[in-house]
């Protein structure tokens, strides 16, 4: 094996163990598993491959769907927060086939949020956190995609979270792990 091809090699192999690349191949496409009640689905067009940056960036979207993020991802293993997250952090979890749902902390009710949290609690790829000047009561992400509700109980959430929570076709790192326990111990904010 040449020194090159076995530096290239090694290089991919601690890059698929750290569970993300700058270069993942392919792109994301609009949602089709929900049909109609999925049409009020914004649509955004960031390739694979973003970068991984330090410090804030300023998002086109509130809350974000894509786009240069943390190289530490936010822990999104049924993950239910009680802060506003990093934002940063949570786009990095987006890529790796997470699914987001941010809310208004002032415009729900305990049982609401509570409502929320069965969407999440205990589900791979998923999760949510309060969202500072959200500008509706609930908002979900997933790569490339968002959906904003006035209810807990909008059935389109589970809509959107069941078909979007790792779904190839809009992952830009399927198969990448969603697990950071010291993130999820002490997580970053907003």
């Amino acid at each position: 094996m040449t020194t090159a091809r076995g530096a290239a090699l090694l290089t991919a192999g601690v890059l698929a163990l750290a569970g993300c690349s700058t270069t993942v191949a392919g792109t994301a496409s609009p949602a089709t598993g929900g049909g109609p009640p999925l049409g009020d689905t914004r649509v955004a067009d960031y390739a694979a491959g973003q970068s991984h940056v330090p410090g804030v960036v300023d998002y086109d979207e509130s809350p974000p769907v894509g786009g240069p993020h943390a190289s530490a991802w936010a822990d999104c293993t049924g993950s239910v927060y009680d802060v506003d997250v990093r934002h940063e952090n949570a786009v990095h979890s987006l890529e790796h086939g997470a699914v987001w749902i941010t809310y208004d902390p002032d415009a729900l009710t305990d049982d609401e949020i509570a409502t929320l949290a069965e969407l999440v609690e205990g589900v791979p790829h998923r999760m949510m956190s309060p969202y500072e000047g959200l500008g509706a009561p609930v908002s979900i992400q997933a790569w490339n995609h968002q959906l904003t509700v006035e209810s807990a109980d909008d059935p389109r959430l589970a809509q959107f979270a069941d078909t979007l929570t790792m779904d190839p076709a809009n992952t830009p790192e399927p198969g990448a792990t969603c697990e950071n326990p010291a993130f999820l111990d002490d997580p970053e904010t907003a």
